[in-house]
């Protein structure tokens, strides 16, 4: 699925007047609205630095403008999304050996975050190949792959970084 977003984007980049250099793009939106979220209402803030890229840039309303913008913030999710993992997972190292040492008879921490992570993933691309086969083969589908892609990715960043509150 990576790959054919990718596809799409970059394809898309070279076909119009909201081209990847001229995207005005900034996470500062996104990054407003999570300071200013509730906790269980930051994935909420998903696509509002998109919203604002496609306002600012000459062409955001565009096919390409809004696939490159929604692109942009949708990296902004997936590196949120990556640093939370590792951070989980560093953590559930620690406890994991914490309770091994201490001979607990508790679940191990560390499998079970990445088989749930493997499974999302699974799930966000069945997910979003979903919402693009609503389009039909139609413009609008690459688009709406891209907005799905960072919804789903906001919602599971969100989830992994709640799953770090109260545990450091």
């Amino acid at each position: 699925m990576k790959i054919v977003v990718q596809a799409i984007v970059a394809a898309g980049f070279f076909a119009g007047p909201a081209a990847a250099q001229d995207l005005v793009y900034a996470d500062d939106a996104t990054q407003t609205c999570l300071a200013d979220a509730a906790p269980g209402d930051r994935a909420a803030c998903a696509g509002d630095s998109a919203a604002a890229c496609m306002r600012d840039t000459p062409g955001g309303d565009s096919t390409v403008g809004m696939g490159g913008c929604l692109d942009r913030e949708r990296q902004f999710w997936d590196d949120a999304l990556n640093a939370a993992y590792g951070d989980l997972m560093a953590l559930y190292k620690t406890r994991d050996a914490e309770a091994a040492a201490g001979g607990w008879n508790a679940p191990e921490q560390v499998p079970a975050l990445k088989a749930m992570q493997r499974a999302w993933i699974a799930y966000r691309d069945a997910r979003c190949d979903f919402e693009r086969a609503k389009w039909g083969g139609g413009t609008g589908g690459g688009p709406a792959t891209l907005q799905c892609l960072m919804a789903v990715t906001a919602e599971q960043t969100v989830l992994l970084q709640d799953g770090m509150d109260g545990l450091q």
